[in-house]
């Protein structure tokens, strides 16, 4: 049971509902729920986007912690890998198992989901690898497994992808501003880069808004971006005013979280209400699993 629990740590669980809602936000933007009744096998396509997603999070996290199983130990020795529970070899072996797993899901449902997931596990593993040191391409590098992650849910109708690729730039922006601020996380960081952040997450929920005003969506959209940035900047300027590095966890922490808010924003945007409220209902299990598990 230890040995059980120490995988899902590695997984970051509280994190993996929030691509589920990714997920679900790409659906809702590819116009899919607007069809007349879904069918068994639709159905069963959503759901193996939101297995593929889990996959795809799950390998990319595990393989965040085997890589830095090293420094883990001296910056975060309660992971699993550095107590001792993992091995880096059985860490190695788990993530390759839900690449794998995410990347067989997404090809069954049509093979341009199966190619974007391959783009997902392969930015994961080189901003794990390599991206995560580079000061500017590493937060890019990250955004862009969220982008690529909206694209997948898109891709259940590939088709509507050549219209709508551009809503990718979005998370992009966003998960990179929030791995720029988490770089502070352990021994600190500037108020400087917490405030272009800060310009960065308006920048985002600016951008949707403007979608959903060309939409006429913006009142169903305003009910979940308000709670968004109410969410987002709560944390922040806590942090700006005092930028330890117990602060800028928190910031970071609400900042992934938060993502649940930012795609049922995303979801109401494009005229799916009801997908809207469905993404919400994870925020509660989100937030239960955040304080069960790490986030960061």
């Amino acid at each position: 049971m230890k040995k059980t629990i120490a995988y899902f740590k590695l997984m970051r669980p509280a994190n993996i509902v929030t691509s589920i809602a990714d997920v679900l936000a790409g659906v809702a933007i590819s116009g899919f729920f607007m069809k007349s009744g879904l069918l068994v096998d639709q159905i069963l396509s959503i759901i193996l986007l939101c297995i593929s997603t889990i996959g795809l999070y799950g390998g990319g996290v595990v393989f965040n912690d085997v890589f830095d199983a090293e420094l883990d130990k001296i910056e975060r020795p309660e992971r699993p890998i550095p107590m001792g529970i993992i091995t880096v070899k059985e860490g190695t072996l788990f993530a390759i198992f839900l690449l794998l797993l995410g990347i067989a899901a997404a090809f069954i449902v049509n093979p341009v989901s199966g190619i974007l997931s391959i783009s997902i596990a392969i930015s994961a593993i080189v901003y794990d690898k390599w991206g995560k040191h580079h000061p500017f391409l590493g937060p890019v590098n990250m955004g862009l497994c969220r982008g690529l992650n909206l694209l997948l849910g898109i891709s259940i109708l590939a088709i509507q992808l050549n219209q709508y690729w551009y809503v990718a730039i979005i998370p992009i922006i966003y998960i990179a501003s929030i791995t720029m601020v988490s770089r502070g996380e352990v021994h600190g960081g500037k108020s400087k880069t917490l405030y272009f952040a800060g310009f960065l997450y308006i920048l985002v929920a600016g951008s949707i808004f403007i979608i959903s005003f060309y939409n006429k969506n913006k009142i169903l959209t305003l009910i979940f971006l308000l709670p968004f940035l109410w969410m987002i900047f709560t944390p922040l300027f806590k942090a700006i005013h005092q930028p330890i590095g117990k602060n800028i966890g928190k910031a970071v922490k609400a900042g992934v979280i938060a993502l649940i808010l930012l795609n049922a924003s995303w979801a109401a945007a494009f005229g799916s209400m009801w997908v809207a409220l469905l993404i919400v209902l994870l925020l509660p299990l989100s937030l239960y699993l955040a304080k069960k598990f790490a986030v960061t």
